[in-house]
């Protein structure tokens, strides 16, 4: 896998975390925009999977994502945002009471490759997932280093998301696949 090199400036991360609580505030009120506002550089304008992460208190409040780009980024996280918010089916709508209190997270992902071996999955570098016959489970990058797993522990977990045993990830018909993310 080569390594995921996009950059990502400060005026484009504060306009693409402004862009989250603009959606979110809007749906919320029912006054602001329904499409997203044109962003200042083409980066934003890319195609590009990402995921939107909200967290109340240090805890997970919704995280809803497109692996793969399905149109302009700015867009992707702005409906991520929404979905995040108002969709993520463990958790209840947001209430305006909780906008405020809300730390984003965004994770910006690059390609989706299979996984030639799990010995090579690095910690805080790679995300995973794993597919079996229906079942699909997904972890960002940073989600084995906010809970201090190993590699074996981020296996094991992201065949759980998926709904399979911990240890799915070695038997034959599973899928492994990872990619690279930039989070801020």
């Amino acid at each position: 896998m080569k390594a995921f090199r996009l950059t990502v400036s400060p005026e484009e991360q504060h306009f693409l975390k402004d862009l989250v609580r603009l959606a979110i505030a809007g749906r919320l009120t029912g006054h602001g925009p329904v499409t997203p506002p044109e962003p200042p550089t083409d980066l934003l304008k890319s195609e590009l999977g990402a995921f939107v992460t909200l967290k109340r208190g240090g805890q997970l409040r919704g995280c809803i994502g497109n692996l793969v780009g399905a149109g302009p980024l700015h867009r992707t996280i702005w409906n991520m945002a929404q979905a995040a918010a108002f969709q993520d089916p463990r958790f209840n709508p947001l209430t305006p009471q909780e906008l405020d209190d809300l730390d984003i997270e965004i994770s910006i992902l690059g390609p989706l490759e299979p996984c030639p071996d799990p010995q090579l999955v690095e910690i805080g570098r790679h995300g995973l997932i794993v597919r079996r016959g229906g079942n699909q489970g997904l972890l960002l990058p940073q989600v084995p280093v906010e809970w201090g797993w190993d590699r074996e522990q981020f296996l094991a977990q992201t065949c759980r998301k998926a709904g399979l045993p911990a240890t799915a990830w070695r038997e034959p018909g599973t899928e492994l696949y990872w990619f690279e993310a930039v989070v801020f």
